[in-house]
């Protein structure tokens, strides 16, 4: 799943393929967000975690979970 974060008062986002679900993303963002819980925390494929603060949440992209194509796309 291809996720996207945009942060407040920061130039560039955060972007990163993670293994959850998009629903499980969607969860997690939204409790961030209703103050269900201070921080959003996502793993990546590759075992690292990323800990966000709600506050600083400008914007959460949730990609569509497509596999990787072989070859050349034209």
């Amino acid at each position: 799943m291809d996720v996207r974060i945009g942060i407040q008062n920061s130039p560039r986002e955060l972007g990163f393929e993670s293994s959850q679900t998009a629903a499980e993303i969607e969860q997690a963002v939204a409790a961030a967000l209703s103050g269900q819980s201070a921080l959003l925390k996502l793993a990546d494929e590759k075992g690292s975690v990323y800990v966000i603060p709600a506050a600083a949440l400008a914007y959460v992209e949730i990609g569509s979970e497509e596999s990787r194509r072989i070859g050349f796309v034209a």
